[in-house]
């Protein structure tokens, strides 16, 4: 793969010309105000401290969308995506219509995402409904916080038509928000993330829960979204808790990745767990449990053998045909 470089300094080949070359991976993860970031760079750090013969490094990139597309041509190794968007890929619907990307499996679903609506507390806005006419960014141009927005939306009978979009990262909408540019933001992340954190400390921000009706409604038009509760306290100032839907984090790969190379990662990823939460305690999520609950699409046969290892119940759609 054109990502799997070989990365020796050429003063260590002049020192040492016996040292082994370590093969680079990359792993593809999102915007630096986001989960994916962190993470992604944890899980870089753990691969060069545990897997022997490999160093990783976690690149900057447009998240889910853009992600699937620097697997399936080799340009990254590893990258973290939102459920329904490797689920497109791997079928070649909704956003990748036409254009499937057969050659996409996972190692496993890391922890699950939330969708976040947040807006100031004295901005009047109570509601999905609440948004229209209004300004709101709905995640950056082809990430997943887009693609959550527009199909819950759009489930619940609003168009980007009704409201006024922008398409801001993270960083950027917590700015605009707390510097009154747009009303309302959507986040689709690991709960707590840092460019929320940090708007909640200057400005008191209110997160805008959903009905029963309008989780059913999302979950009927996208399947892989789940119920989910973001817990009081989870920001400064939310003293209750707010119904919203979550997602699944999958962490893919191509099936041309070495089988072995495949099956040392999703082990590390379960047995040194407790490495991964240091970094982000959306971590707390990744079991062996969850990623056979929730992965929508086929397991690389390398991370396949470390589920049968261990016992798990693997589901048929999770086998490679």
């Amino acid at each position: 793969m054109k990502a799997m470089k070989y990365a020796v300094a050429a003063s260590l080949i002049a020192t040492a010309p016996l040292a082994v070359a370590q093969q680079q991976l990359s792993v593809a993860t999102g915007g630096t105000g986001g989960t994916y970031y962190p993470l992604g760079g944890g899980l870089a750090e753990m691969i060069g401290k545990h897997i022997e013969g490999y160093e990783a490094v976690a690149e900057v990139t447009g998240a889910s969308v853009e992600n699937m597309g620097l697997v399936w041509r080799g340009d990254s190794d590893l990258a973290l995506a939102l459920a329904d968007t490797v689920h497109q890929a791997y079928t070649g619907t909704g956003d990748f219509e036409g254009r499937q990307l057969e050659n996409i499996r996972a190692l496993a679903s890391v922890y699950p995402n939330a969708v976040q609506i947040v807006t100031l507390a004295d901005s009047g806005i109570e509601s999905l409904s609440d948004l229209e006419g209004k300004v709101v960014s709905v995640g950056a141009p082809g990430s997943g916080t887009e693609l959550n927005a527009r199909a819950l939306l759009e489930a619940n009978g609003i168009t980007y038509d009704d409201f006024d979009p922008r398409r801001l990262n993270f960083n950027e909408t917590a700015d605009a928000i707390r510097d009154g540019d747009i009303d309302a933001g959507f986040w689709s992340v690991g709960p707590p993330t840092s460019s929320i954190m940090n708007l909640a400390t200057t400005r008191d921000i209110r997160l805008i829960g959903l009905s029963d009706e309008e989780v059913a409604n999302a979950r009927e038009a996208v399947p892989v979204f789940a119920p989910y509760e973001l817990r009081a306290g989870l920001y400064e100032g939310m003293e209750e808790g707010v119904q919203s839907i979550g997602i699944p984090n999958v962490l893919a790969v191509s099936s041309e990745m070495d089988e072995e190379l495949a099956y040392q990662i999703t082990k590390m990823l379960f047995e040194r767990t407790d490495e991964l939460i240091e970094v982000h305690p959306a971590a707390n999520d990744t079991t062996v449990k969850f990623a056979v609950d929730s992965t929508p699409i086929a397991f690389h046969p390398g991370a396949l053998r470390y589920y049968e290892e261990v016992g798990a119940e693997v589901q048929d759609h999770q086998r490679p045909e």
